[in-house]
């Protein structure tokens, strides 16, 4: 058996504030501390050994894993960082409060700026001193590559060639995998996996500090997904063998 873990970091300040994130590098709050706790100790009960770790470049996303790691007695294992699976960058709606955006633009607006495939936010200015092209964590990344604000499809287009050039061959080589990652790079590779349909994308939500698994046979022919701690929140997993064949077995 071969599995891929797929985690969103914990809660956020901002996602306690309701407000549009992005690429903005806020902290966990003490409730997602408390979620990445859950989250570890539900995989180390689970019994994972995981030999590969994929994060974004963000705190939020880097500070999970490391509790995640503490929980689960595997500090050790190697982490790779890419900026590739940091979060969808919200443009110039980062740092607004979502509520207030939603009067100011229209609830539909907003609806699709954060839930559709392909509408993308507003913009921001390449000269605007947030733009990430001004920060240091990204300058050995081709200006060109770095967004101003994305779609949805945006995300998925820089999520996937990492996902295919680096944690694919890991999972070819029976290595059990932990992504953890933010809401809107998981729904971009979730989406991708499950072969999830435009006009469906609105509704994939992903929880802070819920681990997803994928579960495929030497042959990564797809087995099942399993939800970590779902149902009754006593520690349950539930299993959907009903549900879409993820595709990275085909690829």
């Amino acid at each position: 058996m071969v599995d891929l873990v797929l985690l969103r970091h914990g809660q956020s300040e901002w996602n306690l504030a309701n407000r549009y994130t992005g690429w903005t590098d806020v902290d966990l709050t003490g409730e997602g501390i408390q979620e990445a706790r859950r989250a570890g100790q539900l995989l180390r009960e689970a019994g994972f050994q995981f030999d590969e770790v994929y994060t974004s470049v963000l705190k939020r996303a880097i500070r999970t894993v490391w509790i995640v790691l503490a929980q689960a007695d595997q500090v050790w294992v190697p982490v790779e960082l890419s900026w590739r699976l940091n979060e969808r960058h919200y443009g110039a709606l980062q740092g607004l409060n979502k509520a207030e955006s939603a009067q100011v633009f229209g609830a539909e607006q907003v609806f699709q700026w954060r839930r559709s495939f392909k509408t993308r936010p507003p913009v921001l200015d390449r000269n605007d001193p947030t733009h990430p092209r001004f920060d240091r964590r990204y300058a050995g990344v081709d200006p060109a590559w770095l967004p101003g604000g994305e779609s949805l499809e945006d995300t998925q287009l820089r999520v996937l060639p990492y996902w295919q050039e680096t944690i694919l061959p890991a999972l070819r080589r029976a290595r059990t995998t932990l992504v953890v990652a933010h809401g809107n790079s998981l729904r971009a590779l979730v989406k991708y996996l499950e072969d999830i349909p435009d006009e469906d994308i609105p509704d994939l939500y992903i929880p802070t500090g819920v681990p997803v698994v994928y579960h495929y046979d030497a042959a990564m022919r797809w087995m099942g997904k399993e939800v970590l701690g779902a149902g009754d929140g006593d520690g349950a997993t539930t299993t959907d063998p009903a549900s879409p064949a993820p595709r990275h077995g085909k690829r």
